[in-house]
């Protein structure tokens, strides 16, 4: 194998751009989608029959077509339909339908808000009857009750499986790829593929960052896990 073409400069500065886009691209979906989710979570468990429905609807479909489907529909779909391209150079905000990252962004944001809404609202189902019926005792309303009790509660229990959600994002920035002038860190090892035709060097070297930004993320959980779920192990004696 010819691992010095890995390590030349040029390459490095590839895969290093790689490694900011995908980077950003992770935790820029991440952050929307959260805001989503618990937005999504919320009319889920809510008394509104019709929002439970649409919301529902929403995450089943979600959850039930793939991730490369959902980005080929918003760039190949919605970004090359005339009546949004006959605005997108003028007309907010149909003028990010033009940039690949936003249609990345987008398509990533919607399916990690689907999945994340679905566990968060189960949290928010599972929340013992106990802390509700404290928060009542001491006089908050609904409102209170949500704000200050259940929903940092269930985002707490939420972690573990929230923790899983986001190496798998991490995983499915690869697919953004796909979206053409995207210099991810799956593109950045198909350019050095196409250029030197070395495939296991470039898929390799891509396959390390990724399993390195893993660990990386995994142990960060890890760390958060124990410090804000501590209240949940067994107590010794």
């Amino acid at each position: 194998m010819e691992w010095a073409v890995i390590f030349e400069p040029d390459n490095l500065a590839l895969f290093g751009n790689g490694i900011v886009i995908t980077l950003w691209l992770l935790f820029s979906s991440l952050a929307v989608g959260a805001v989503l989710a618990l937005i999504f979570a919320l009319l889920l468990t809510g008394p509104w029959a019709v929002a439970r429905w649409l919301v529902g609807a929403y995450t089943f479909v979600i959850r039930g077509t793939p991730l490369l489907i959902q980005v080929y529909l918003i760039y190949y779909g919605l970004g090359q339909l005339e009546w949004i391209q006959a605005r997108w150079d003028a007309v907010w905000p149909w003028t990010y339908f033009k940039e690949p990252f936003f249609c990345a962004l987008l398509a990533f944001s919607l399916n990690t808000a689907g999945y994340t809404a679905e566990m968060l609202a189960g949290a928010i189902r599972e929340t013992s009857a106990g802390e509700i019926e404290a928060a009542h005792a001491y006089g908050m309303n609904r409102f209170q009750t949500m704000l200050r009790v259940v929903l940092p509660s269930a985002m707490r229990r939420t972690l573990p499986a929230y923790s899983n959600e986001v190496v798998m994002m991490l995983h499915a920035t690869s697919l953004a790829s796909a979206v053409p002038n995207m210099l991810d860190v799956t593109s950045a090892a198909s350019r050095i593929y196409a250029t030197y035709y070395l495939p296991f060097e470039a898929y390799l070297a891509a396959a390390a960052i990724y399993l390195t930004a893993s660990f990386c993320l995994i142990g960060l959980f890890r760390v958060a896990e124990g410090r804000l779920l501590a209240y949940l192990a067994p107590r010794k004696d």
